[in-house]
């Protein structure tokens, strides 16, 4: 169930029921049913007016329907009178997004993060759990009907929320534990001199594909919304001899719970980190430029909207008439399942890192052989000069390799 406001804009309302509906099946749900309204203003007691409400229980009633799902976030009070008015269960799509994600987390870093979304989300909601107490107050005439019933129901409710802050206190203690171990894997990869490329896009845009038809990783990868939350990172050799870090990262999506936003900053940080973003985006939607603008919202938020991206155009082997959008600058047309576009793709990466080397003249060690090696194998010597147990060196080279260089020239030094 979904309202189309006057004020609407970016995704139009019909677009992104299209999307709750394919969320809902991608969650287990069979939809039986689609009711749209179009409003000046929301209702601040049901969300929808009246009349919408009373339709949509008769809708449910005839479909045998248990649950109704809003395309809008839904405040505590207004899911309350919404259960009441339709006699269902009622989530909002926030909810929706936060139970596909509890379904596909695996590893315990996922499941800590999606717990925790879970929990915050309820957090204000907490009342609902306990409207069977307002039943208990005994009859409408009588004070003395209510004595001993207000108290324990207002302490239960406190009860519910301490444990909630508590399982909240230690999810992210654990959390933190988690991500310092990801730190110290990410410092790694930032030790080893290779740079990152990150794969980003509107969730089911085919990332996972991508990855697979790149470095055979064997991700994950089906036709249906959230197929990966875990990030994967593989190697990956382009023309050259470059190579790099492949990371697959967690899809985007039109209204995306900030709770999980929060959550997943240790996930997405693979993202800030990253030199490169490959923006995949689905050629063959007609919303693809729409989308493409979530992403790039949702890269501005987590502070990677500056960072250089390729515009990754997916899918071309579904367009009917064979035409692409019209592409920006730094556009590569690609289908990942069928393979086609790969090597331009994979050149693109490499005049990309190729303009990125610098130049450097170093003075090192003569045992350090292994960085002497790693320059020449990375990127270009251009000259060697050996003297009494030192080696001047001058190359063109990755970032990476010239910041190891100049480490272990400074370390000398001092």
């Amino acid at each position: 169930m979904g309202v189309e406001l006057d004020r609407d804009g970016g995704i139009h309302a019909d677009d992104s029921l299209d999307e709750l509906k394919a969320l809902a099946q991608s969650a287990g749900a069979t939809v039986t049913g689609t009711v749209r309204q179009k409003l000046k203003e929301i209702d601040s007691r049901t969300f929808v007016g009246r009349g919408k409400a009373a339709e949509t229980r008769e809708l449910a009633l005839r479909n045998e329907a248990s649950l109704a799902i809003f395309d809008d976030a839904l405040s505590p009070a207004q899911a309350r009178n919404l259960e009441r008015e339709l006699n269902l269960r009622v989530i909002d799509r926030s909810q929706l997004i936060l139970d596909i994600f509890a379904q596909r987390a695996r590893t315990l870093e996922g499941k800590l993060q999606v717990e925790i979304a879970q929990l915050v989300y309820l957090q204000p909601r907490l009342t609902r759990q306990w409207t069977h107490l307002s039943r208990q107050t005994g009859g409408s005439g009588s004070s003395g009907g209510r004595i001993g019933t207000r108290g324990p129901g207002e302490t239960q409710l406190e009860v519910d929320r301490r444990r909630v802050r508590e399982r909240l206190a230690r999810l992210r203690t654990r959390l933190k534990g988690v991500e310092r171990t990801r730190a110290i894997q990410r410092q790694r990869r930032i030790d080893v001199p290779y740079p990152t490329v990150a794969l980003v896009g509107y969730t089911n845009s085919g990332k996972s594909t991508l990855m697979n038809a790149l470095t055979g990783a064997g991700v994950e990868a089906a036709d249906r919304p959230f197929s990966t939350l875990d990030p994967t990172v593989r190697r990956l050799l382009l023309p050259g001899r470059t190579q790099v870090m492949l990371v697959d990262t967690v899809g985007f999506i039109h209204r995306l719970p900030h709770s999980l936003i929060d959550a997943f900053k240790a996930t997405l940080e693979e993202v800030r980190t990253a030199g490169l973003l490959l923006h995949v985006a689905d050629a063959s939607s007609p919303l693809c430029w729409e989308r493409m603008e979530i992403v790039d919202q949702v890269l501005e938020e987590i502070g990677a909207g500056a960072t250089p991206r390729l515009i990754v155009m997916n899918k071309i082997d579904r367009l009917t008439d064979g035409m692409l959008p019209p592409r920006a600058p730094d556009t590569i047309a690609v289908s990942a399942l069928r393979s086609q576009g790969l090597d331009e793709l994979r050149g693109a990466m490499a005049r990309f890192f190729s303009a990125q080397r610098q130049e450097v003249r170093v003075v090192l060690p003569m045992d350090r052989g292994d960085l002497i090696a790693l320059a020449r194998r990375e990127g270009e010597v251009l000259s060697e000069e050996y003297g009494d147990g030192i080696v001047s060196m001058h190359a063109v080279v990755t970032p990476p390799v010239a910041g190891r260089l100049r480490q272990a020239q400074i370390a000398e030094k001092v």
